[in-house]
């Protein structure tokens, strides 16, 4: 990843963070292009991110940072930093360790397609959750 921890701050207030300071953020598998989750970032998640090259994200439900895989050791680690047209998305091309990204044990949070007027569980689980969450 190229240094966007070592610039100025100022590329920061280049994005449209919403009211509550936050941006969405997708994680995208750097070799594959697999779209892994989505989650949400604010300005010291997306700065801690490019400094360190480890992704971390603003856990809306805990109010905390959150740095992935911080319990289940499946670390995302960021490979390049994307601001879409708009500035108000955020995309990092990752390397997902352990090959799971989502807590429901599945490598992507994307494994429910619409068939007819229903959702139906297409991806395996790879992983028992209640394994990795203690």
């Amino acid at each position: 990843m190229t240094g966007a921890g070592s610039e100025p701050a100022g590329w920061l207030d280049q994005v449209r963070w919403n009211a509550d300071g936050l941006v969405t953020a997708v994680a995208q598998d750097a070799a594959s292009g697999d779209l892994l989750m989505l989650a949400w970032m604010n300005r010291e998640s997306l700065a801690e991110t490019a400094a360190t090259g480890r992704a971390v994200y603003w856990s809306r439900s805990r109010s905390r940072l959150w740095r992935k895989g911080e319990e289940s050791g499946h670390v995302q680690r960021v490979r390049e930093i994307r601001l879409d047209c708009d500035g108000d998305a955020v995309l990092l091309k990752v390397e997902q360790h352990g090959g799971i990204a989502c807590h429901t044990g599945r490598r992507s949070c994307f494994f429910r397609r619409l068939e007819g007027a229903r959702w139906h569980e297409v991806d395996p689980v790879l992983k028992d959750p209640h394994e990795i969450y203690r």
